[in-house]
């Protein structure tokens, strides 16, 4: 039972406010990387941040500043870029007058990786992997819709195909999974599928046993899998995740906190995962190792 891990050291949440710690800067962002790749974490999954705001941005130096300094860390880790943004469709809450509300932040598939391509010009800060969010969603309980249709996602997958990146698909629904199936079975995908299931996720799949096995049930046969819970499931779904032959995410961007009251850092969070694992009687496959498994070129 050989298990990689993927450490989301900071996503793109409003979270800045909640966590002293939480990586903001490229030099933080880049700092958290490493430190998570020499926990144990095989793979890196990344959001950029404006320095000044804490809130999540799409520009792309400020990525490539953030793979720069991983890179020149000489640290072996996997580089997964997110992205999920600009698809983000706030409304109002008076649709008779107005539709969009303000925070709405939409952009077409293509624009939508404008930073990949930024980042696979220089093979230095070329990623190994992006990932895609799968779907459309309500996004908690509010005014927040994620849009992503097919019509969106078949030349998105595409694209990063010809940049040379492996897309890493998320689902947060049943719906989702059901169409990177459908995606596998007109052979978007280079190679086994990547998939990544996201539970607990306010207005997504729930944080259950039976939710996440029938996730796994639903993947087109021979994908690569990986799963995570939210906050105080994280750990618990490390776990379950092995038991089902997966492999596991852990990181700031899905938990703040290492037990009740304990603020975590990235580091840390890897490091807990790595225990569970080899508890259970598994091994952690380094970034070499993972790379062999899902078929990725190093850099």
């Amino acid at each position: 039972m050989s298990t990689f891990i993927t450490c989301a050291v900071t996503g793109g949440g409003d979270t800045a406010g909640r966590h002293p710690r939480l990586p903001i800067t490229p030099r933080q962002i880049a700092d958290a990387c490493i430190s998570a790749a020499k926990a144990g974490a095989a793979i890196v999954h990344i959001h950029a941040r404006d320095p000044a705001t804490g809130q999540q941005s799409r520009d792309p130096e400020l990525f490539a500043e953030i793979v720069s300094l991983i890179r020149d860390s000489d640290v072996d880790v996997i580089i997964n870029i997110s992205c999920g943004m600009a698809g983000d469709l706030v409304l109002t809450d008076d649709p008779t007058k107005e539709i969009f509300g303000p925070g709405s932040d939409l952009l077409g598939p293509i624009d939508r990786l404008r930073h990949i391509e930024r980042l696979c010009q220089d093979p230095r800060t070329k990623p190994e992997i992006c990932t895609i969010d799968c779907g459309s969603m309500n996004f908690g309980d509010g005014n927040l819709v994620y849009i992503a249709p097919g019509s969106y996602l078949r030349p998105m997958v595409n694209h990063v195909r010809s940049l040379g990146v492996k897309p890493e698909c998320e689902v947060f629904e049943l719906g989702h999974i059901a169409f990177v199936a459908k995606m596998a079975k007109e052979g978007l995908f280079e190679g086994n599928p990547l998939i990544q299931f996201c539970l607990g996720i306010p207005g997504a799949a729930p944080a259950e046993p039976f939710v996440l096995d029938t996730f796994k049930r639903l993947a087109p046969p021979g994908s690569d899998w990986s799963a995570f819970a939210i906050s105080r499931d994280e750990m618990s779904f490390v776990t379950q995740a092995v038991a089902l032959g997966g492999n596991v995410r852990v990181g700031l961007e899905d938990n703040l906190y290492l037990d009740k009251g304990v603020l975590a850092d990235n580091h840390t969070l890897v490091e807990r995962a790595v225990g569970l694992i080899r508890n259970m009687g598994g091994s952690v496959l380094n970034a070499a190792q993972t790379r062999e498994k899902l078929g990725l070129l190093k850099p």
